[in-house]
């Protein structure tokens, strides 16, 4: 994260406030609120106002996946459009969701919620999205993962992170 904040810092710094760059960061897939906030500790962002633009940062594309994604990945297959790229995110998604049938909304909190490589809400919502998990649920199991996301990354950021940068 320490060559993204010096990316920043050498090329958007002068132009982009760090709050939208840390905001934008926390949209990303793969890297999302986790990300967002370890670059909003070594940007020495508040905990407070990070959480509030890396929490917002990572719902946000979360209803569009929920509602879109199926549809956009059959349009996608059917004009050959990355067909290849789609069938892997497909097949990764459904060989993370072993054993979902039985107790999806703590699978969808807890695969949101703890942060480790390939899990997050963007997974956590194709996962449910292709498992056709109802949406009020997933919405719900997605949201407090990222909430749960944030307090382990605010300890590891601001905590870890933070008392090894000071």
């Amino acid at each position: 994260m320490q060559s993204l904040v010096d990316w920043y810092n050498n090329s958007l710094g002068n132009f982009m406030p760090k709050e939208v760059f840390v905001f934008l960061v926390s949209m990303l897939p793969l890297i999302e609120l986790r990300g967002g906030l370890v670059v909003a500790s070594l940007l020495k962002i508040p905990l407070l106002k990070a959480n509030i633009l890396c929490i917002i940062g990572n719902i946000i594309p979360i209803p569009f996946i929920l509602l879109l994604i199926k549809k956009i990945f059959i349009f996608m297959k059917k004009h050959n459009i990355l067909k290849g790229l789609i069938e892997r995110l497909e097949g990764r998604a459904m060989k993370k969701s072993d054993g979902i049938e039985k107790g999806e909304f703590i699978f969808l909190l807890l695969f949101v919620g703890i942060p480790l490589p390939g899990t997050g809400g963007w997974t956590g919502s194709l996962i449910a999205s292709l498992l056709e998990v109802d949406i009020k649920k997933a919405s719900i199991a997605i949201l407090i993962g990222i909430f749960v996301a944030a307090i382990i990354m605010d300890i590891v950021s601001y905590g870890l992170i933070g008392n090894l940068v000071n």
